[in-house]
């Protein structure tokens, strides 16, 4: 989808329904070769999640093999996204439902950088040097309440009404989008995730499974997260999505000074 990225990626991806929901309203893009990673949580207690996320993660991976840079691949991205949300606009009138929607967020990887967009609480993390930090805002109430100082960190997580999301892929007429780059530095970890993930574990939990012990395994990390996020309860569907950037440049230069 993206032009050649000069990093190596290895990435894993993981989706369990949980231990409460009888169907998965949650879908997921792992495509390490185009630069290309989603998840979409289908919105829950509306009609029929589970085909908005399907349908949001299918226009996705429609994507053309190539752009010439970041920017350009954004833009894609968001006129796909565009699409998915008349198509489930048209559904829901169809079916005769007020709305059929979707969260999304969507990493891509170009060069040295990488681009993300996202609407909703789907969240992308970055752990860089022993560090995390949430790249995206949830666009949700409790995420209102709390930037205006009238909730605690701890206050939001456990908000009654934490699952009220104030943008989403279906939602309205227009669909508004959030987005932003940055440059990509060897060994960083992304972590794309449905609020299934982030509800159960704190920043900590996260951070200590990121960063684990080298060398780094994309499927051994995504299966913890998922795992410890249902021993907690797996209240709702629950989605993981795991990236790591590799600078073969930085790794051909540590072969070639083992005492450096």
């Amino acid at each position: 989808m993206m032009g050649a990225s000069h990093f190596r990626w290895m990435s894993s991806a993981r989706s369990d329904a949980g231990r409460v929901r009888d169907i998965n309203e949650d879908a997921c893009l792992d495509e390490p070769a185009r630069g290309c990673w989603a998840v979409a949580d289908g919105m829950g207690g509306h009609a029929v999640g589970d085909v908005a996320s399907r349908l949001v993660i299918e226009q996705l991976r429609q994507l053309p093999q190539a752009a010439s840079g970041i920017t350009q691949g954004l833009a894609q991205a968001r006129a796909h996204l565009l699409t998915a949300n008349q198509q489930l606009r048209d559904e829901a009138a169809r079916r005769q439902v007020q709305r059929i929607g979707s969260t999304v967020i969507v990493l891509l990887a170009c060069d040295r950088f990488c681009g993300y967009l996202w609407a909703g609480d789907s969240r992308i993390y970055l752990c860089r040097k022993g560090q995390l930090r949430q790249l995206t805002r949830d666009h949700s109430h409790v995420e209102e309440l709390r930037a205006l100082g009238q909730l605690t960190d701890d206050e939001a997580r456990h908000h009654p009404a934490h699952h009220i999301i104030t943008r989403a892929v279906g939602a309205t007429d227009r669909l508004d989008l959030d987005e932003d780059t940055l440059e990509v530095a060897d060994g960083d970890v992304f972590l794309l995730c449905s609020d299934g993930l982030s509800n159960e574990l704190t920043d900590a939990e996260i951070l200590a499974t990121l960063a684990a012990t080298s060398p780094f395994d994309c499927r051994r990390v995504t299966d913890e997260l998922v795992d410890r996020a249902l021993a907690r309860g797996g209240r709702d569907n629950i989605t993981a999505v795991v990236a790591q950037a590799e600078d073969p440049l930085a790794s051909d230069k540590t072969l070639l000074n083992p005492t450096s």
